[in-house]
């Protein structure tokens, strides 16, 4: 898109900052342009015309012109509210950590529509499912798509299938057997919620109510997305791991 055009496009706020008396910065996750930051011209007065449309978690269709150095929001129309999200402070802290890492992982300029489907998805199960496995799910599908996908059907180490997976490592990158174990102790009901969510059955991890095994797992995805991203998540922190 060349300076001085509108674009249209679908987005996810990411985040938001103040700029000014009455203006305020927006990140968006757009789905044809990657990640983009643009300028919400009197989005904080009262009577703006955008409203609360332009917060973060909100989905929405905008229409964008290119400035020098900042691109300009001129339209924003609700596409996802998820009301459930923003009213409950605990699934609005969780899609929080979903939004930083996909603002950590997105890069300005690089078009990456998958990651920004994965978003979407996930913040409509958050919006619709008060599961435990949300946002971990995110997490682990996230690190696929960068190509870090864990191995969670075999030990990374020695390649054997048949044999009890009991330990995790980051840095060997997936699970190990009791031969070749090290990294952190994990249970078999941690492994069968991992082969589940990353072996296509994510459904069926997510109907497995909260328990020691759904916090294992919860814990392993934020410690590997920390590692990939080399930063913590600052919005982890008012999670209960």
């Amino acid at each position: 898109m060349s300076r001085g055009t509108l674009h249209r496009d679908e987005a996810v706020v990411l985040r938001t900052y103040k700029l000014g008396e009455a203006d305020r910065i927006v990140v968006l996750l757009t789905r044809g342009r990657g990640k983009v930051r643009a300028v919400a011209k009197g989005v904080r007065k009262t009577k703006s015309k955008f409203g609360g449309r332009l917060e973060p978690t909100s989905h929405v269709a905008v229409q964008l012109y290119e400035g020098r150095e900042l691109d300009i929001v001129t339209q924003a129309e609700t596409i996802d509210r998820f009301r459930a999200v923003r009213e409950d402070l605990d699934r609005f802290a969780r899609a929080s950590a979903m939004l930083e890492t996909a603002d950590q992982l997105a890069q300005e300029g690089e078009v990456n529509p998958r990651l920004h489907q994965m978003l979407v998805g996930a913040l409509r199960t958050l919006d619709a499912s008060d599961s435990p496995l949300v946002v971990p799910a995110f997490f682990w599908k996230v690190l696929a798509l960068e190509g870090y996908r864990p191995e969670v059907d075999a030990c990374v180490q020695c390649g054997a299938d048949d044999v009890s997976l009991v330990a995790f490592d980051l840095d060997a990158g997936g699970l190990l057997c009791r031969t070749c174990r090290r990294g952190q102790s994990v249970s078999p009901e941690a492994v069968a919620l991992l082969q589940m969510i990353l072996g296509g059955r994510l459904n069926e991890a997510l109907a497995v109510p909260p328990s020691p095994a759904t916090h294992e797992v919860d814990h392993l995805a934020t410690r590997a997305v920390e590692h990939h991203l080399e930063r913590r998540l600052r919005s982890v922190t008012v999670l209960d791991h």
